[in-house]
């Protein structure tokens, strides 16, 4: 359960501090050593690249929407691409939480050859009249103290400074943008108008699941969507192999530059990039790494690799974060177009991620995964 109380005189204070309503968000970033002064900004480059924390999350306070109604409709058009499953060494050594590595067994099943795009979300959501988190509306008394005209729907967005800053805290490159949502990418007078084969974003894990409901799918567990990366590559650095740019060629939508504030943009991309841009794995998957993060069905714990199961682990039966110990978060997996060597490298392989299950951002999607059914060959 969400301590309610502790919420709302958190975001009373962000809002007093502010002088606008931060809702906050799951965004999944690594952060940097602290500078000796504010001249050492530029300079600082000594990043603890296996301790990642997540700002303050969104609390969803108001449910307009019923997403347990959702049925199978089976509407999904995404091809989707047979996983034969298989036993590897889950996890990584150059994350806390990622380890112990460890033996999994997985089975077979089929998985979405791309991350879920705008064009098929609209068909959920015109089907459906789905309104996703982002979109609903906030309850004033839970949060007292602020100004009515600043409870507005909304989600995070990225917004890089324009020059260098500290990277200990997130809140100088994330801005809570009302009316932000699935089909206002960036807010009001944004559009996904011809942005159709581009992820959907700005989904959180209510909404995903329930797009996954409609398709007569699920969300992957954790392990096979490490499974599935991998593509047979077991020591591999990142999930396409050990060099970053094969070739010389970028084959992930991930940043290039000084993070947060000049993106070279090198591989054509300073936000998403349309699915199938970049070349699939072994399997024939796309954006498995980079992009936007993706949802998994696992509750998030850092000790859960411990105890974990070798056959079919699905995840822990609750979540638990030290950094925000009130919280309820699940698994992401993946990494997004911000991430990069010098900033957060939870893009590399065997790395998680994780994220409030209300909260959502313009770096953060999700694909899908369905089982073999009775008969199927």
């Amino acid at each position: 359960m969400l301590n309610v109380e502790s919420r709302r005189i958190k975001y009373r204070n962000i809002v007093a501090a502010r002088g606008w309503l931060l809702l906050s968000f799951c965004v999944f970033s690594c952060t940097q050593k602290k500078s000796a002064s504010s001249k050492d900004i530029a300079a600082d480059t000594t990043t603890d690249t296996t301790h990642c924390v997540a700002p303050p999350s969104r609390f969803a306070v108001f449910k307009a929407t019923d997403s347990s109604a959702i049925v199978a409709e089976y509407k999904d058009t995404c091809k989707m691409l047979w996983i034969p499953g298989g036993a590897f060494e889950m996890g990584s050594n150059s994350f806390p939480d990622a380890l112990p590595v460890h033996k999994v067994k997985v089975k077979g099943f089929w998985m979405d050859e791309h991350e879920v795009t705008n064009a098929q979300f609209a068909a959920f959501v015109k089907a459906t009249g789905y309104k996703t988190v982002a979109e609903r509306p906030l309850n004033p008394a839970d949060f007292p103290g602020v100004p009515a005209d600043k409870l507005v729907p909304g989600s995070a967005v990225f917004t890089p400074p324009p020059h260098p800053v500290n990277l200990n805290n997130p809140m100088q490159w994330w801005t809570y943008v009302p009316n932000a949502s699935w089909h206002h990418p960036e807010g009001s007078g944004s559009s996904i108008e011809n942005r159709g084969n581009e992820p959907v974003v700005h989904v959180c894990y209510e909404d995903a699941a329930a797009y996954a409901r409609w398709a007569g799918k699920r969300l992957p567990t954790e392990a096979e969507w490490e499974f599935a990366a991998r593509g047979g590559r077991q020591y591999a650095d990142y999930y396409w192999g050990d060099e970053l740019k094969p070739g010389g060629k970028w084959v992930a939508n991930i940043y290039q530059g000084h993070f947060p504030d000049a993106n070279t943009r090198e591989d054509g991309f300073t936000g998403v990039a349309p699915v199938k841009t970049f070349p699939p794995d072994r399997y024939g998957l796309y954006d498995m790494d980079g992009n936007v993060w993706e949802w998994c069905s696992d509750y998030y714990r850092p000790d859960y690799y411990k105890n974990s199961p070798e056959d079919n682990p699905t995840g822990p039966t609750d979540s638990y974060d030290p950094d925000e110990p009130g919280a309820v978060k699940r698994v992401q997996r993946g990494g997004s177009f911000l991430c990069s060597d010098q900033y957060c490298i939870r893009y590399k392989a065997g790395s998680r991620g994780k994220g409030e299950v209300s909260s959502g951002s313009n770096n953060l999607g999700f694909r899908c995964v369905k089982d073999k059914q009775d008969g199927e060959k």
